[in-house]
């Protein structure tokens, strides 16, 4: 049957996942080399689905598998018959009734171990909320009896000193109010605030040529700030936003607004500013500060 479906016997081994060497024994009849026979008839049932046979003759091959005496010629009796043919069918049923039982007992000891893992941790939980047993308390001791010792004679005992006479007490005088002084004057402690450079106020030489440089650039204004020293710069834009930071050296800001933009810096030697691709005169020598700078100024802009 393998051999007209085309299988090889390594194709058989992947379909019914059973070993190579065990198809080999069971095509072969070597039977000493196949495990016991509950697993055995297991293979013959998964080797026959997979040639498309029925188990039920190749089972009955296997269990019958035991050599026979040959039958005699002449026409058995009724008797004879009748004999042989309990033999033939009780050792299946027998087998059968084995295999079932095993199962059942299988399926028995699972079910008790189960039940005996659930069961476990109620049971030790109940041994812990147990309470332990009260001790007893030991009576309190009695206190020791005092000696009782007899009272001395009246000639013996001490005279008392006379009890000295103190001055009559005086009531304490009422305690007078004293007027609540008038509260020290809290002075405001002024806000912390960062520390700016000082703006320079004198003459802005550079507001012509600024002026001229800048004249009839129309928005968007595009400003590029090129540092060459470290310098503190804070520009506001249109919608009102204000960066401001320490630029160092060799760094380069952008800023896009379509107002003027309002412009401090704390070190006019040190950045150059070019706006829409014009350059910018210097606003000062280094160290100079320069406040409230507006770029373009409002001679400069496009009408």
């Amino acid at each position: 049957m393998r051999a007209k479906r085309g299988l090889s016997l390594d194709e058989l081994s992947r379909a019914t996942r059973v070993a190579r060497p065990y198809l080999e024994a069971l095509e072969s009849d070597a039977f000493g080399s196949l495990p016991a026979p509950v697993f055995t008839r297991g293979f013959i049932r998964a080797y026959c689905q997979a040639v498309g046979a029925s188990p039920e003759d190749a089972l009955a091959r296997f269990d019958g598998r035991e050599p026979r005496e040959p039958a005699p010629s002449a026409a058995p009796s009724r008797t004879a018959v009748a004999a042989t043919v309990p033999a033939t069918d009780g050792d299946p049923r027998t087998r059968s009734a084995i295999l079932v039982s095993f199962v059942l007992l299988v399926i028995l000891g699972v079910a008790l171990f189960a039940v005996a893992l659930v069961t476990q941790p109620a049971r030790e939980q109940r041994v812990e909320r147990t309470p332990p047993p009260a001790r007893a308390v030991p009576a309190a001791a009695a206190p020791p009896v005092a000696a009782i010792t007899p009272a001395p004679d009246a000639a013996s005992r001490p005279i008392p000193p006379a009890p000295v006479k103190s001055p009559p007490m005086r009531p304490p005088e009422p305690v007078r109010p004293t007027p609540p002084s008038a509260p020290a004057a809290v002075t405001p402690v002024p806000p912390i605030t960062a520390v700016t450079p000082a703006p320079s106020s004198g003459p802005r030489p550079w507001l012509p040529q600024v002026q001229s440089a800048t004249n009839g650039v129309s928005t968007p204004y595009r400003l590029v700030a090129r540092v060459s020293e470290p310098t503190w710069i804070r520009v506001r834009t249109e919608d009102g936003r204000t960066s401001e930071e320490t630029v160092p050296a060799g760094a380069v800001r952008e800023w896009v607004s379509n107002r003027p933009f309002i412009i401090t810096i704390g070190n006019a030697g040190g950045v150059s500013f070019e706006l829409n691709g014009r350059s910018l005169p210097s606003f000062g020598a280094s160290g100079t500060v320069i406040s409230g700078l507006v770029l373009p100024p409002e001679g400069a802009r496009a009408q």
